[in-house]
């Protein structure tokens, strides 16, 4: 199953420019390979192609058209990440290169391993069984994968300098609340409430961890049995407190109904076989930390993800995107703070 598409015409790219530099860093292409190229057609922010040659397949990521947030879509990160983590967490592509020069692609990018199997997105797959049992083995699954990407050695793998535990949480509460500032294109109080009810409370940290920082089903690749088989989009992996990666997850899978129409609950994917608590409980079981005070983690998840679709949706009003998914976002902002402000007073 070809689950790549035509590139969208304004995210085209230089392809003879690209294919030649290609050709000249990944020896396995051969000096004359054809290259073709498609582009992956799901996700929000980062561009991502498939680049094929002979029977070798690779992929290709690069930050969103326009400006962005300084410090996002760091595919320098990535590939630093990616070359290493391999080793230690299978789930993770192996990444084989880095491009820092903006004039091959448009920004900076990395080539890295293809995957295959299925992304679940706003829709169960025809192609997998729709039983119970495969969807519960995807969330138990999906869970097993968080739980051992929190107890990977990171300073095994040489990333004991990709980020600064002490302070982490509560540099996350002050850098989503700047990101909202530059974001904004209207008032939003019920964002104002949650960002200063957020920097009230922040908890102490049980230990640091290498975390995804937005591990979501659609970040994720199973196969026809439902299990995980790879975990994508590593740009903003750093070294914090491993229940902002679970706050992250619990806010994707069980999100306000205002929300669901253009970001459907993951758990509602999965047709609710595989609850919030199945989560908690399950990664409390495997990881040994202690998520009594995980609502607070889901009140910051809820505020991150709305300005990430806060910032994708000023791109489109700015016109650095003619892409009509992002249109709608905005509108789900102020539920997703309700949200959070929620999960806060609970």
């Amino acid at each position: 199953m070809d689950d790549t598409a035509p590139i969208r015409s304004e995210e085209r790219f230089n392809e003879d420019l690209v294919a030649d530099y290609l050709r000249s860093v990944i020896r396995q292409f051969g000096p004359s390979t054809p290259i073709e190229f498609r582009q992956f057609q799901g996700g929000h922010a980062n561009l991502t192609y498939v680049a094929r040659g002979g029977d070798l397949e690779l992929v290709l990521r690069r930050p969103p058209l326009g400006e962005v947030a300084p410090s996002s879509h760091d595919m320098e990160r990535e590939h630093r990440v990616l070359s290493a983590l391999h080793q230690a967490y299978p789930l993770a592509p192996q990444a084989f290169h880095y491009c820092e020069d903006p004039s091959i692609m448009g920004k900076p990018f990395l080539v890295m391993e293809r995957c295959t199997g299925t992304v679940i997105r706003r829709n169960w797959p025809d192609h997998l069984s729709d039983d119970e049992a495969t969807k519960r083995a995807v969330g138990e699954s999906f869970v097993d994968a968080v739980a051992a990407l929190h107890g990977v050695d990171y300073r095994g793998l040489g990333l004991t300098d990709l980020g600064r535990p002490n302070g982490f949480v509560e540099r996350q509460v002050t850098g989503w609340t700047d990101r909202w500032g530059r974001a904004r294109h209207q008032d939003v109080p019920e964002m104002d409430e949650l960002a200063a009810a957020l920097a009230e409370s922040i908890p102490t940290p049980q230990r640091a961890s290498l975390i995804h920082n937005d591990f979501k089903l659609d970040n994720t690749m199973v196969d026809d049995d439902g299990r995980t088989v790879a975990v994508f989009d590593w740009d903003m992996s750093t070294i914090g407190d491993p229940l902002v990666d679970l706050g992250t997850t619990l806010a994707y899978w069980d999100g306000p109904p205002e929300v669901a129409v253009v970001v459907p609950p993951d758990g509602q994917v999965l047709g609710g076989v595989f609850g919030v608590q199945d989560i908690i409980d399950r990664y409390e079981r495997l990881t040994g930390l202690d998520c009594s005070n995980i609502e607070w983690y889901r009140g910051l998840a809820s505020f991150r993800i709305a300005v990430i679709l806060q910032q994708i949706h000023i791109r489109y009003l700015r016109g650095q995107t003619a892409d009509e998914r992002f249109a709608l976002l905005g509108a789900v902002v102020p539920p997703l703070a309700a949200a959070g402000l929620g999960f806060l007073r609970r």
